[in-house]
């Protein structure tokens, strides 16, 4: 939707990125089954998407976006894309994510003008932590990095 022109996803990720805009994926149900595990959270994390919010998510795809610092979000029961109000032109804004520590079991999104409510799905410890880190390679490299301080 840059510029209101139909373009490849490729393109307009692109033209995001210059523009320093995060992008969120809206999705179905069961999101990444059938994927090709090793390029279904790589691909997105490149393209500069930051958060998915899904009506379910694939148990090990959902767990890869995380080590890939990607946020899934599940709508709550009963909340679609279309409920909510949603159209694919808004500008989305998750507030919670600025606070320190573990993020609270569910999130506010405003998107244009609506808001609604999300699950978060970082389901453990660990993934809070790679989340909050951007990844886990992110995580693993600055464990790295405190331990050379260390020794």
């Amino acid at each position: 939707l840059p510029e209101c022109q139909e373009m490849w996803i490729f393109d307009a990720a692109q033209l995001y990125r210059a523009e320093g805009v995060p992008l969120v994926v809206l999705a179905g149900s069961e999101y990444g089954a059938g994927s090709s595990r090793d390029w279904a959270a790589k691909a997105p994390h490149l393209l500069g998407v930051r958060a998915i919010i899904a009506h379910s998510f694939e148990r090990i795809h959902r767990s890869n976006l995380v080590g890939m610092g990607i946020l899934p979000l599940q709508f709550r029961a009963g909340d679609t894309v279309e409920s909510v109000g949603l159209t694919g032109h808004e500008v989305f804004h998750i507030l919670g994510l600025e606070r320190p520590g573990p993020l609270p079991r569910t999130l506010t999104v405003h998107a244009g003008s609506t808001s609604f409510e999300v699950d978060v799905r970082l389901d453990t410890s660990l993934e809070q932590e790679y989340f909050r880190h951007g990844g886990i390679l992110d995580f693993v490299m600055r464990d790295l990095h405190r331990a050379s301080l260390v020794t």
